[in-house]
């Protein structure tokens, strides 16, 4: 019996004779290389040019059991891997942390206890857990009164040094973006507060609360005023203890809800915690925010979900917030001094250097939303052969769908794909693991970008630019073409 290195190189030589349709017309070859005048080109490339996609595309596949490229375009090329970078941010995480890690969100008594009465401040102590919401604060208000505490006398204070504040974690983004909020050491529904406006009689009526499936406790630090215009739809203005929205007239409608971005974590979660503990009688003063790491009596805490779980999450919906987080968490786990993301990046493409002997992974942040970010398809694709024989990504990963030609998924599809997605405006990426219909398995890695029209986009205009949507459909249809490809050939 052939072993599968042999029969892939045995495919190779194939030529056109073994499929009829012209997306799996060429076996994988070594290298696919730009071709000499009159040369015929390879079926991978036939595939790129019939995507007609403006910029750059990159990529690469191997075998997961020798680790042996099989076909690649580019390559060695750095390009931005949009939200891919959260496979290689989940890898950096369990590395060095573990899977089994558990965030920590505590409340800690600075002063002696009397009589239920807190002779000294209260201090609700964030631990860098990405998934903290109002239902895990209204737990810890509700222990806190379980432990006895009936009155605190003392000052209400939030920690969130436990990670470096970030405003933003893309500031090229437009203000109003929930996928861009603020980062700190404690972060509450995702660092989101959620807007509903409503037209009233002389009006329209807006809330701005912290709400889960339970809760609504309302917020004093996010604010919304409703002006008289067309645009711009959304206006920030920080101030010492608020984030201050407006929004246009004009946009509104009868009447709808958003998520918006919170740029002051801290307070926020303060904010909402006096609620729920008034809930339960207890009255805390105004909140007052300390990056100095608390000493005293730990009353109640509030531990995350494993790690695995989380980066499972992070990895099925893609949320920015987690990754930055859990990345930042590796970086202070490995010792490095943080001041923002790109030191913590910094820390973790060290670690991939190391990991992996790449050189082509130069992240700017751990979720790939800044489009500075640089990852060569072959150095990832070294990761993710490591990674499978380790076996801790694939389980985590969303399995992505195969389409027909009407853009129907293909149920009970003969290859199986495990991949993570990646998106910007004009960046497409694609990496995972690909199992063959005879259950041979490979990793592979695809970027698109045009960072040339990406740069072009005023800041305003980046949430739907023209163009950026037929673009990236585009760029999705050559990485399933580029799928199927790799998949039948292995597997035939």
């Amino acid at each position: 019996m052939v072993d599968r290195l042999s029969r892939r190189l045995f495919l190779a030589g194939l030529g056109t004779s073994i499929f009829a349709g012209p997306a799996l017309a060429d076996a994988p070859v070594q290298s696919l290389r730009p071709q000499l005048r009159g040369e015929l080109p390879t079926g991978a490339e036939r595939l790129i040019q019939s995507a007609g996609l403006r910029g750059e595309v990159a990529f690469a596949v191997a075998d997961v059991e020798t680790g042996t490229q099989l076909e690649e375009f580019g390559g060695d090329q750095g390009l931005p891997p949009a939200s891919v970078a959260k496979a290689l941010t989940a890898l950096y995480a369990l590395d060095v942390l573990g899977g089994d890690y558990r965030f920590e969100t505590k409340l800690i008594a600075d002063g002696p206890i009397e009589n239920g009465v807190l002779q000294g401040d209260l201090i609700l102590v964030g631990g860098g857990d990405p998934l903290l919401d109002t239902d895990d604060l209204a737990a810890l208000a509700a222990n806190l009164r379980e432990a006895g505490i009936a009155e605190v006398r003392g000052a209400f204070k939030v920690y969130d040094g436990a990670l470096p504040y970030v405003f933003s974690i893309d500031p090229g983004q437009p203000d109003h973006l929930g996928y861009s909020p603020a980062v700190s050491g404690i972060a509450l529904n995702f660092n989101r507060v959620h807007f509903e406006w409503k037209r009233g009689g002389t009006g329209y009526d807006v809330t701005m609360d912290a709400r889960t499936a339970r809760y609504r406790p309302s917020v004093d630090m996010a604010s919304m005023r409703v002006e008289k215009r067309s645009l711009p739809i959304y206006t920030y203005q920080p101030s010492a203890r608020q984030d201050r929205w407006t929004v246009a007239k004009g946009a509104l409608g009868n009447g709808g809800a958003r998520w918006l971005p919170v740029r002051k974590p801290a307070l926020y979660a303060g904010d909402v915690f006096r609620t729920l503990a008034r809930v339960n009688g207890i009255v805390l003063g105004r909140v007052q925010i300390t990056r100095e790491a608390p000493q005293g009596t730990v009353l109640a805490v509030h531990q995350s979900d494993p790690l695995e779980s989380i980066l499972q999450g992070m990895l099925k919906y893609s949320t920015n917030i987690t990754a930055e987080m859990v990345g930042m968490a590796a970086s202070k786990a490995r010792g490095a001094e943080l001041q923002g993301l790109a030191d913590s990046a910094d820390e973790m493409n060290r670690w991939a250097s190391e990991t992996y002997v790449v050189r082509g992974i130069a992240m700017v942040d751990h979720s790939g939303l800044g489009d500075a970010s640089r990852v060569a398809p072959a150095d990832l694709v070294t990761a993710l052969v490591k990674a499978h024989k380790d076996g801790a990504l694939q389980p985590l990963l969303k399995k992505f769908k195969l389409l027909d030609s009407q853009g129907r998924p293909v149920k009970d599809h003969p290859i199986r794909v495990d991949a993570k997605t990646g998106t910007l405006n004009f960046v497409s990426g694609l990496g995972g693991f690909i199992t063959a219909p005879d259950g041979s398995e490979l990793a592979f890695a695809i970027f698109t970008a045009d960072v040339g029209h990406r740069a072009t986009i005023p800041r305003a205009l980046r949430e739907r630019p023209d163009g950026a949507r037929s673009w990236n459909n585009r760029s999705r249809k050559l990485q399933r073409a580029l799928i199927e490809r790799w998949g039948m050939l292995a597997g035939s």
